[in-house]
């Protein structure tokens, strides 16, 4: 490997790429994910190394920001775990962990296998939950243009994710149709500790909101 800390050279690596991201999977969101994939790697084990590198680089040219960026997005992280001189074992680990993780639409989960992928899924699953991940639904909504609501617009059980990537919902929708589907998601028992106050705030949240719009309140 290059001389340096490959953890905190990735790091700036994505911060680098993110930084400007407002679709609220940026940097800030990479570093939320790295710092609970850390926490929950306290309790649950696993190769440090592969979840801090995987945590990282997971949005790194997503498809929820640039859908015509899945293989590209693959090949920048493939080249750079390349530069920094890890075996193609650890680089084909670190990818198949990123391509797994995903919310798919449905509560199927594919090819969540190793204890690695189960705590990075984990944590950017728990980012989407809570007060953050109230904030980052919105800021998603607004950078694809979504309405808030819809009283008209009914919530969706997808049947696929092709389904999934085609919807155009609102931003309230997308709650019923993900958001409050992860705490069953989970996959470990400190992930499922931390979920349980975020899990309860998204539905206060979606509580207050519907008493806000209907004027009970």
């Amino acid at each position: 490997m290059t001389s340096g800390d490959p953890i905190q050279k990735t790091a700036a690596f994505v911060k680098d790429l993110l930084i400007s991201d407002h679709s609220g999977h940026d940097w800030w969101h990479c570093f939320r994910v790295w710092r609970l994939a850390k926490k929950i790697w306290e309790k649950e084990g696993g190769n440090l190394q592969v979840i801090e590198l995987a945590a990282l680089l997971h949005d790194v040219g997503d498809y929820k920001i640039a859908p015509e960026n899945e293989v590209v997005s693959e090949n920048i992280i493939r080249e750079w775990l390349e530069k920094l001189q890890f075996d193609e074992r650890i680089i084909s680990e670190i990818l198949s962990i990123i391509t797994s993780i995903s919310f798919r639409g449905t509560k199927e989960k594919q090819g969540v296998i190793s204890i690695e992928c189960k705590i990075v899924q984990d944590a950017d699953f728990l980012d989407a939950i809570g007060a953050i991940g109230i904030g980052r639904a919105f800021a998603y909504g607004g950078f694809k243009g979504h309405i808030m609501y819809d009283p008209a617009i009914q919530p969706v059980q997808y049947s696929s994710f092709e389904h999934y990537k085609r919807r155009n919902s609102s931003t309230i929708n997308h709650f019923y149709e993900k958001l409050v589907l992860l705490q069953e998601m989970l996959n470990t028992d400190t992930a499922k500790l931390i979920a349980e106050s975020r899990h309860k705030y998204l539905h206060q949240f979606l509580e207050q909101f519907h008493d806000e719009w209907e004027l009970r309140k």
